[in-house]
C-alpha cells in the first residue's frame, strides 16, 4: 500500500474536493479517499507516505482524439508512409510516453494505420512499459479516394461496411470510427463539408458496431453528415464544426438531440485554435470556436480531445487545448470534468476512470498549486504522474 496526501484532493467532478485530502493506493487501485489525519492515524507506520503541500491531486486527464500513427510533422502521412512496422511503433511508443509525461493517462485513438495502436497496446502490456491507457479504432472507414484512405479502410458497398466493422473488432478495437464527412488532411478527398456516406449507410455502421458491442464516432465537419451521425445513433461526433458550402450552419434542432440522446461532441482542438485568433481575427475566431459554447448551452456533452498528430498538433500539450475552454469563458471546474469525468463516461469507463474514490484505477496526477483557482497553467508541469498506481513521472520529469 502507499498513501498520497496533497492540500487539496479533487474527487471528479472538481468542485468535490477534500482539504488536506488522502489517498490510500493498493496496488493498481484506489483503497481509499478520506482526510490526510483519519487516514494517516489508522494506517502502520511501514506504509509509505508521499505528502505534497500546497499542490493538488486529481484524476489522470483523458485526451479524447489522437492519431498515434502521425508524427505531428508538416507531412504526417508522408512520414507515415516511409516508415515499416518497426520503426512505427517505436515512434507511436514515444509521442504515448510524451502524453503521459503531459498528465494524460487515457488517450482514444481515433485512427492508424490498420491496427498499429493495437500492436503498441500490446507491446506496452508484453514489456511493462509505462504508457497511458490506449483505446484504438484502427483503421477508419471511408470510400474510395476520401479522407484518410491511405490507413487501410476503404469501403465500397454496404457488404464492405459490415465486413470492415467485423474485422474491427475481431482486431480488439474498442471502437469503430467513420469518416462521415471529408477532411483537409487529405489531398482530393471530399471537402470538409461535403458528406461520404448517406444516413443509411452511417445507419448500417451503427448497426453492425452494435452488433459487435462497439461504439461508433464519427468524423463530421459538414452539418448535413452531423445530422446523419446524430440519427444514426454515434457514441461521439468528432470535430463538430457544423460546416456548410457557404459557411456555418449550425442546427439547433440536431444539437438538441445531440443532447436529449446523450451524444458526445469532441472538438478535436489542438493547441492550434490560436493560429485561427491570429488568422481570422477574434471576432470570425469567436463564430466558430462559439459553436463549443453555444452546444454546451443546448446541454450538448463535451469531451476533451487535440488530434494530437496533424500538423503542429503535438502530443505534450494537452493544456494548451484546454485553455480554448477557458478563453471561451468555460470556468477550470468544468474543463477539469471535462477532461475527466465526462471524458471516462464517454469511453464507457466512468466507472473505472475520471475520479478519485475507493475502487477506480489509480490514474493519478499532482500539480503544484490548484488549477481551480491558478488556472489551467499549473496542470503543465506536473509534479507527479501515476497510472495504475505506479509512478510514470516525477517532479523533475523524468520516467519514474
Amino acid at each position: 500500500m502507499k498513501l498520497i496526501t496533497a492540500q487539496h484532493v479533487l474527487l471528479g467532478p472538481a468542485e468535490h474536493a477534500l482539504h488536506d485530502g488522502a489517498v490510500l493506493l493498493d496496488g493498481t487501485r484506489i483503497h481509499a479517499v478520506g482526510s490526510r489525519q483519519e487516514l494517516d492515524h489508522h494506517l502502520p507506520a511501514e506504509v509509505p507516505r508521499e505528502h505534497h503541500p500546497h499542490a493538488t491531486l486529481l484524476p489522470g486527464l483523458i485526451n479524447m482524439h489522437v492519431h498515434l500513427s502521425f508524427d505531428s510533422g508538416p507531412d504526417p502521412v508522408a512520414t507515415l508512409r516511409d516508415q515499416d512496422e518497426d520503426s512505427l511503433l517505436s515512434a507511436m511508443l514515444e509521442r504515448a510516453q510524451q502524453t503521459l509525461r503531459a498528465g494524460v493517462t487515457t488517450v482514444r485513438d481515433l485512427g492508424d494505420r490498420d491496427g498499429a495502436a493495437l500492436r503498441l497496446r500490446a507491446r506496452i502490456a508484453d514489456e511493462g512499459l509505462a504508457a497511458p491507457r490506449i483505446l484504438a479504432a484502427a483503421a477508419p472507414l471511408t470510400v474510395p479516394h476520401g479522407h484518410c484512405w491511405f490507413l487501410g479502410g476503404v469501403v465500397e458497398h454496404e457488404r464492405d461496411i459490415r465486413e470492415r466493422v467485423h474485422r474491427t473488432a475481431a482486431q480488439g478495437a474498442d471502437l469503430v470510427k467513420v469518416m462521415a464527412s471529408g477532411g483537409q488532411l487529405t489531398p482530393d478527398s471530399p471537402p470538409m463539408w461535403q458528406s461520404q456516406f448517406t444516413p443509411h449507410e452511417l445507419s448500417l455502421v451503427v448497426e453492425e458496431a452494435t452488433r459487435v458491442g462497439l461504439p461508433v464516432a464519427a468524423h463530421a465537419h459538414g452539418s448535413d453528415a452531423i445530422e446523419a451521425a446524430v440519427r444514426a445513433g454515434v457514441t461521439t461526433v468528432e470535430h463538430c464544426t457544423w460546416m456548410g458550402p457557404h459557411g456555418q450552419d449550425r442546427r439547433r434542432h440536431v444539437a438538441e438531440r445531440m443532447a436529449e440522446h446523450g451524444i458526445y461532441a469532441c472538438a478535436a482542438s489542438s493547441r492550434n485554435w490560436r493560429a485561427l485568433v491570429d488568422r481570422a481575427g477574434p471576432e470570425r475566431a469567436r463564430q466558430i470556436h462559439g459553436r463549443l459554447s453555444w452546444m454546451a448551452d443546448l446541454g450538448v456533452p463535451l469531451v476533451t480531445g487535440t488530434d494530437a498528430g496533424l500538423p503542429g498538433s503535438v502530443f505534450d500539450d494537452f493544456v494548451g487545448a484546454l485553455e480554448l475552454y477557458e478563453y471561451l469563458g468555460f470556468t477550470p471546474a468544468t474543463i477539469l470534468d471535462m477532461a475527466t469525468v465526462t471524458s471516462a463516461a464517454a469511453l464507457g469507463l466512468g466507472d473505472r476512470i475520471g475520479r478519485i474514490a475507493a475502487g477506480y484505477e489509480a490514474d493519478l496526477l499532482v500539480v503544484d498549486g490548484d488549477p481551480r483557482t491558478d488556472g489551467l497553467a499549473v496542470l503543465r508541469h506536473p509534479r507527479r504522474v501515476l497510472t495504475r498506481g505506479n509512478t510514470a513521472v516525477t517532479a523533475d520529469g523524468q520516467d519514474g
